[in-house]
C-alpha cells in the first residue's frame, strides 16, 4: 500500500510568524503531526534546517517521544545537525540540500559531486539503526550515484512536475523523467519515495505512470488545505486520491 508522510513544517512556520524565540506558542506542529496520524497518516516528516526557520529542535525532540509512526527527520548533510540526528534516532532522515536564502527546499542533491561526503553519512546513520533517504532530481546520474552512498531509498525531487502540471508537454516529459528513475532506482535495489509540489490533483497522474512509489511525502499542500477545511480532512482527501 502506497504510504502517506506529512510534513509539518509550516505548521510551525505559521507559528514562528508571532512566537520566534520564545520557547512556545501556536499552532503546535506537535499536536499537528498527532492529529495527522489518528487520520490515518503512515509518517510524520520535520525538517530542522540549520537556521530553525520553522521547525526547532525541541520539536523534533517532542515528536520523537510522542508520535506512533515513523518521524523522518529531513537534514542537511551538516555535522550539527548530523549530531543531533544521530541522538535523536529517527526512523529514517532524509538529506536535502539546504540554502539560507531560499523558501522552501530547491532542487535536489548532487549526490554525484558529493559522493564521498555522502557515505559517510550514511555509513553514520545506518550504524546507528537509522535508515537513510537521498532527496534527488530524477537524473540517472545522480539515481546511480545514490546506490553508490549505500542509502536505503531516495525520494524522487516532484517540483519541476508539479511547476509544469498545467502544460501538456512539458507534464508528459516531466513524468516520463520521473518513470525512468523510479525503475532504474528500484533496480538498483532502492526504496522509490516521492515529494515536493504534490497536490490533491497532481497525484492521480503521477502514480498512475511512475511505478514502485513506497511512499509520497506531502506538506504545503495540506496544511494549506487544513486551514478552510480542517487538517483531518485535508490529510484524508489525500488519502482517497492516492487510493
Amino acid at each position: 500500500m502506497l504510504k502517506l508522510g506529512v510534513n509539518i513544517d509550516h505548521v510551525a512556520t505559521v507559528r514562528e510568524a508571532r512566537y520566534r524565540g520564545r520557547g512556545a506558542g501556536e499552532p503546535c506542529p506537535v499536536a499537528a503531526a498527532l492529529v495527522c496520524e489518528a487520520a490515518g497518516a503512515h509518517g510524520i516528516t520535520a525538517h530542522l534546517r540549520e537556521d530553525r526557520r520553522h521547525i526547532q529542535d525541541r520539536d523534533v525532540v517532542a515528536l520523537r517521544k510522542k508520535i506512533s509512526t515513523r518521524l523522518n527527520l529531513e537534514m542537511a548533510n551538516s555535522e550539527e545537525i548530523i549530531r543531533i540526528a544521530l541522538k535523536l534516532k529517527p526512523d529514517i532522515v532524509c538529506l536535502v540540500p539546504e540554502r539560507r536564502q531560499e523558501v522552501t527546499t530547491e532542487g535536489g542533491l548532487d549526490v554525484a559531486g558529493q559522493l564521498a561526503a555522502l557515505k559517510r553519512t550514511v555509513r553514520r546513520m545506518n550504524d546507528a539503526g537509522i535508515e537513510v533517504s537521498l532527496f534527488i532530481a530524477p537524473d540517472p546520474i545522480q539515481v546511480a550515484a545514490a546506490a553508490m552512498t549505500g542509502s536505503q531509498s531516495i525520494e524522487l525531487h516532484t517540483g519541476a512536475y508539479a511547476e509544469c502540471f498545467g502544460k501538456a508537454r512539458e507534464r508528459k516529459a516531466e513524468l516520463k523523467r520521473l518513470a525512468a528513475a523510479a525503475a532504474q532506482a528500484h533496480e538498483l535495489g532502492l526504496q522509490v519515495n516521492a515529494g515536493h509540489g504534490l497536490t490533491v490533483a497532481n497525484v492521480p497522474p503521477l502514480l498512475a505512470v511512475v511505478p514502485h512509489l513506497v511512499e509520497l511525502n506531502i506538506g504545503h499542500s495540506i496544511i494549506s488545505r487544513s486551514i478552510t477545511v480542517g487538517l483531518t480532512k485535508a490529510v484524508k482527501e489525500m488519502l482517497e486520491v492516492m487510493r
